[in-house]
């Protein structure tokens, strides 16, 4: 226990101001997100495989975008400038979903928040980082991503809150969510001081060969494993979607989100530090079993018990997995090109989010609602089967 309390007093304080930045414009997020696939689907009567189409491109832009925002903030060697403008479009976007009247207009609100938050993660990633030791990265993304994981879980039960306070009455709930985004860009602002020289070695334009030759093997196994991953674990709004089927009030369903990131939150800090200290892959072989287990709780639920079951395995393989991975890009890239590495992994997830999602929302129509979760589990299974002959041919 001393030595939990002596880890995170040695956190820099620019990782904690980081985390709850993080951590409000997520409440902002998750307020309208929590309800904008139940918004779509019976406000809006949009289809299942359209609203998975949204949901893909959306948080697949924001994964793309954040190749150019690492490559561009390595280049020019400053990250706050680049993060304060991917949160002030995700602030700039809260009040477009309040005006929505139509599924193209809540994909423009949706694509230009999720373009902020391409634009923001790298350098925000890259800053954490830059300001950490090595001995004790992964509890700072951990805890990054704890705080983070707060507001994700205090958004949807804000929504919950606000639904069955207003009558079911979406927009007003959007509107609400404009205040914790303004206040992420304002503490952003006022409370993060970027060290004036986080990287040492001349900088050049990061996409030239040279540069990209610098990125190891070990990088790119590390990135074709979250290709795999996010493969597997497509949209969180079937998460949502697959409530709505258990005949649960409307305004209460957006609680699976918040047991969901209540769990997230719960262990993503103890994960990171655990990461410090015992194998990764092993890490990630438990996370990829988690989530098998997940896939078929989430597959054969019949009840609200068994869905909210599946949703916190869900919760625990996001906190076993994510501060892993992001540990792991920093782990195998140069200081220097860190934005870039950042940039890259995230492109290609957002490569396998979009196909996921797409894929998932077809499944959904075509086969049911079980045969998306098994389909994931599927994928889970491949993928830990070659991790293990990966790690027996190194032997």
């Amino acid at each position: 226990m001393l030595k939990r309390f002596s880890t995170l007093g040695r956190i820099p304080a620019g990782v904690w101001v980081l985390g709850g930045v993080s951590m409000l414009m997520d409440i902002s997020s998750e307020m309208i997100h929590s309800l904008l696939p139940l918004f779509m689907a019976t406000t809006l009567g949009t289809s299942v495989v359209i609203i998975g189409l949204i949901e893909g491109l959306a948080e697949a832009t924001a994964l793309m975008v954040k190749v150019f925002s690492g490559m561009l903030s390595d280049y020019i060697g400053k990250r706050k400038g680049l993060a304060l403008l991917g949160y002030g479009m995700g602030a700039l976007s809260k009040p477009l979903f309040a005006l929505a009247s139509t599924s193209g207009l809540v994909f423009g609100a949706r694509m230009m928040d999720r373009l902020g938050k391409g634009i923001r993660g790298a350098p925000r990633d890259a800053l954490v980082a830059d300001v950490t030791p090595a001995e004790i990265r992964g509890a700072a993304f951990g805890l990054r991503q704890s705080l983070d994981t707060v507001g994700a879980f205090l958004g949807p039960l804000l929504a919950v809150a606000l639904m069955l306070l207003w009558n079911d009455n979406f927009q007003a709930v959007f509107w609400i969510a404009v205040i914790p985004g303004v206040l992420a860009v304002a503490l952003l602002f006022f409370g993060l001081h970027e060290p004036k020289t986080p990287i040492t070695q001349k900088r050049t334009n990061p996409i030239r060969r040279e540069n990209l030759k610098r990125l190891s093997r070990a990088y790119w196994w590390v990135v074709a494993l979250g290709f795999v991953f996010t493969l597997a674990r497509f949209s969180e709004a079937f998460l949502v979607l697959r409530a709505q089927q258990m005949e649960i009030p409307l305004a209460t369903i957006p609680l699976v989100m918040v047991a969901m990131n209540l769990v997230y939150s719960v262990t993503a800090y103890p994960f990171g530090k655990l990461s410090d200290s015992i194998s990764h892959s092993r890490l990630l072989q438990l996370g990829l079993v988690v989530l098998i287990l997940a896939d078929m709780a989430l597959a054969l639920s019949q009840h609200w018990s068994t869905l909210l079951l599946g949703v916190a395995l869900w919760g625990v393989h996001m906190g076993m997995t994510q501060g892993l991975l992001a540990t792991m890009v920093a782990d195998t890239a140069p200081a220097e090109l860190r934005g870039t590495a950042f940039g890259m992994f995230n492109l290609l997830s957002g490569v396998a989010l979009l196909l996921a999602s797409l894929g998932a929302g077809l499944l959904w129509e075509t086969h049911g609602a079980a045969s998306t979760f098994w389909a994931g589990a599927i994928i889970c299974v491949l993928a830990l089967v070659v991790m293990r002959l990966r790690r027996t041919a190194q032997r």
